[in-house]
């Protein structure tokens, strides 16, 4: 946001998205400073949001869950079962995928969320429904 922010009030607006984590939401033990960045990066978004909402520029947070990618995967080789664990905790009965990710990311960068700032979107498969 350092950067992006004052392109943009050049440009006259835009669409910044933030990443966070589903962490972001809820927490776990013996992960305070990962856990209170993720929670902080939520706030900084809406707080942006407010500050520069009048300017054009949309700041909102994308929340991933535990998402398939090769560092679960090498995890996954090492620690047979893993993957089964992470999948326990998601009531959708699976991990996410990068592309699920990516869209969410696509769609706020578009003007199809051209009303949507300050917002957080966990995409966790159910996760923090728990």
């Amino acid at each position: 946001m350092k950067a992006e922010i004052p392109a943009m009030l050049k440009t006259g607006g835009g669409s910044n998205i933030n990443m966070s984590s589903a962490l972001g939401l809820t927490a776990l033990p013996g992960q305070a400073a990962y856990i209170a960045s993720k929670h902080g990066v939520i706030g900084l978004t809406k707080a942006a949001a407010l500050e520069y909402s009048p300017q054009g520029i949309r700041v909102n947070a994308v929340l991933p869950g535990l998402i398939d990618t090769a560092m679960v995967q090498d995890i996954e080789r090492q620690q047979p079962g893993f993957i089964d664990g992470l999948v326990s905790v998601h009531p959708i009965g699976r991990l996410g995928t990068p592309r699920a990710i990516a869209e969410t990311v696509a769609w706020l960068a578009s003007d199809a969320s051209a009303f949507v700032t300050g917002a957080s979107f966990s995409i966790d498969g159910g996760y923090t429904a728990r």
